[in-house]
């Protein structure tokens, strides 16, 4: 089911941070989110709306400043949408839910998906033991 707010509605919900991040596709700065070492076994989910994104089995440490995954929990959970921006070719990684920016998606991650889904902390909540 599609979530739609009004931008109102998600400066309200969201922090400043959370806004900047989420609905107007910044990047927190490497090495300072909450999940990049945390190692809780549990679900990752959209900040927005709470939509689960990935499961801790599949979190590892890539080294990059952001916590990375090498699998989506389920792939209708997430869209790809091209991104050219910064002068270079990546793929941006948004919600289907809600549409709020994640991260990013690279080929350069473990097996046995050989992806790195790049993501924002800040775009994270996190489900303990689900």
């Amino acid at each position: 089911m599609k979530v739609t707010k009004t931008d109102t509605q998600w400066r309200e919900q969201l922090s400043d941070e959370q806004y900047r991040v989420c609905r107007e596709k910044g990047t927190e700065r490497p090495h300072t989110g909450e999940y990049v070492h945390f190692d809780g076994a549990g679900a990752y989910r959209c900040i927005c709306c709470q939509q689960v994104l990935f499961r801790s089995a599949t979190k590892f440490d890539a080294g990059c400043g952001w916590p990375s995954f090498w699998e989506v929990a389920d792939p209708s959970a997430v869209t790809f949408i091209e991104d050219k921006s910064m002068s270079m070719a990546r793929t941006e990684v948004v919600c289907s839910s809600c549409d709020a920016h994640l991260g990013h998606v690279f080929p350069d991650g473990p097996e046995p998906t050989g992806l790195r889904y790049c993501m924002n902390s800040v775009a994270l909540g996190y489900t303990e033991n689900e």
